[in-house]
């Protein structure tokens, strides 16, 4: 940066030049070179940003506007200024969180390579093994062919000395790599990168134009927000795929009783008021319950997915799998139910098993069906919220991290118990009058629990 001045010493016009030391150094012919050379690695290996001053007196005719250029053949160095912007404490720490989620982080600075390597050092992004081919500066980024950069980037973490110009190729590049590409930058002359970004990130105290390019703020200025938006958002979409895995589950088994009914000439066990309840767990309260789940640490230990990859991944058989087996033993208890007059599900009533004349179902056995079917799904929604790990489905559960969960799974509990209990909710639900009884409960949550007690067995041996 230029600016021109009148002296109000010796009242003549003064030019003054800031700018990087080494470029105003080759600039001014009266320096000591080999004196600010050794100044500003002392500088640098300490991780300060220098400025370099330098001045000169101009003629009163000398024309410095319309495009031309100044004459600097008369620029004498003034000196250096080094400037101390510590890292952040929390820096490091989110770094290393960001590497090990497989998030490549690079370092792209107009600062000179000594103060961005210390400056990589700190941060725990550079260490004793790395070499030339993790650094470029930026003329050596403009000297490169598509081709070439392509195939230094993927070992490059310090790109320094970076014009405007270089840091928006970088980007670009990147992408054509097929990477998803994230930039971070308060500067004017980072609106480019920002812009080209698949996000761009402006800090708080930034500029107007870089937040204006960006794509959002980062108001407390600091990395570990941004690690912390990675953990959150990888974590909200695990949680929409528990939701999709339980929602999708309900709707095979419930799909394929209704459309095998209809071929073996059955009607649907499931009334229309009981479906509705169903929908109900399915769509409202399951979404409730599994979305509001806290975020974890322990997403930040994996691998990060493929911008393509499709929302059914790791899901989509768990989704056939399980919900064909639901719909089976449904099936089979319809069966049963059908050609046998049930009164109780006790074992010293139930067994031994006999296999009668067909006589449909009574409302008795349809209360009985509908909160097995429900039982069924209650208990799979805890193997939903633990699909994605290896640890029990009961792990983490707390009023104070899963009050939601909670509250929503106890509504589905108690809310079922009533529908077949009250009188008037069941006629309403097309359940017998009675109930079901104490111990009909106890078989049935006893039955439908060994749901969880499976997933709680084969869980751990998942890869």
């Amino acid at each position: 940066m230029a600016t021109i001045v009148r002296s109000a010493v010796t009242g003549s016009r003064m030019l003054y030049v800031t700018g990087a030391p080494d470029i105003l150094l080759a600039l001014c012919s009266d320096a000591n070179n080999k004196e600010y050379n050794d100044r500003l690695t002392a500088y640098q290996n300490k991780a300060l940003r220098t400025l370099g001053l330098a001045y000169a007196e101009i003629c009163e005719d000398d024309v410095i506007t319309d495009g031309k250029l100044v004459d600097t053949s008369k620029l004498k160095m003034l000196g250096i200024m080094a400037i101390s912007d510590p890292i952040r404490p929390e820096v490091p720490a989110a770094i290393k969180e960001c590497l090990d989620a497989g998030i490549k982080v690079k370092i792209v600075t107009g600062d000179t390579v000594g103060t961005a390597k210390e400056i990589g050092r700190q941060v725990g992004l550079w260490n004793d093994s790395d070499t030339d081919k993790n650094i470029l500066t930026g003329v050596e980024v403009a000297a490169m062919s598509d081709d070439e950069l392509k195939k230094r980037l993927p070992d490059v973490k310090i790109i320094s000395r970076a014009r405007p110009n270089d840091k928006e190729r970088v980007v670009r590049t990147l992408k054509a790599m097929d990477e998803v590409v994230a930039v971070t930058g308060d500067g004017t002359n980072d609106a480019p990168a920002l812009n080209a970004a698949h996000v761009g990130l402006s800090m708080g105290d930034g500029t107007a134009v870089a937040k204006e390019a960006s794509d959002m703020t980062i108001l407390d200025n600091s990395f570990s927000t941004i690690s912390n938006a990675v953990m959150w958002g990888r974590s909200l979409y695990k949680n929409i795929k528990r939701f999709i895995l339980f929602q999708m589950t309900v709707n095979v088994t419930a799909c394929f009783i209704v459309l095998v009914g209809a071929f073996i000439g059955t009607e649907s066990p499931l009334t229309v008021t009981q479906m509705l309840w169903v929908n109900l767990i399915m769509d409202t309260f399951a979404a409730l319950a599994l979305a509001s789940l806290p975020p974890t640490h322990a997403v930040m230990k994996e691998k990060p997915r493929s911008i393509d990859e499709h929302i059914l991944k790791g899901i989509g058989k768990p989704i056939l799998g399980v919900g064909l087996s639901f719909a089976f033993i449904c099936l089979a208890i319809l069966l049963y139910f059908q050609h046998n007059n049930v009164t109780s599900l006790v074992p010293s009533q139930l067994f031994p098993l006999s296999w009668g004349h067909y006589d449909g179902v009574s409302p008795y056995e349809l209360g009985l069906f509908f909160t097995i079917f429900v039982m069924l799904h209650f208990w799979y929604m805890f193997n939903a919220k633990a699909h994605f790990t290896r640890s029990s489905a009961f792990k983490g559960i707390s009023w104070k991290n899963t009050r939601w969960f909670i509250i929503i799974t106890a509504v589905i509990f108690v809310v079922q118990i009533l529908l077949v209990e009250v009188p008037g909710l069941q006629e309403m639900f097309n359940v017998a009058a009675g109930g079901l009884g104490f111990w009909n409960w106890v078989i049935i949550l006893a039955a439908t629990s060994l749901v969880v007690w499976i997933g709680e067995i084969t869980r751990p041996l998942k890869k």
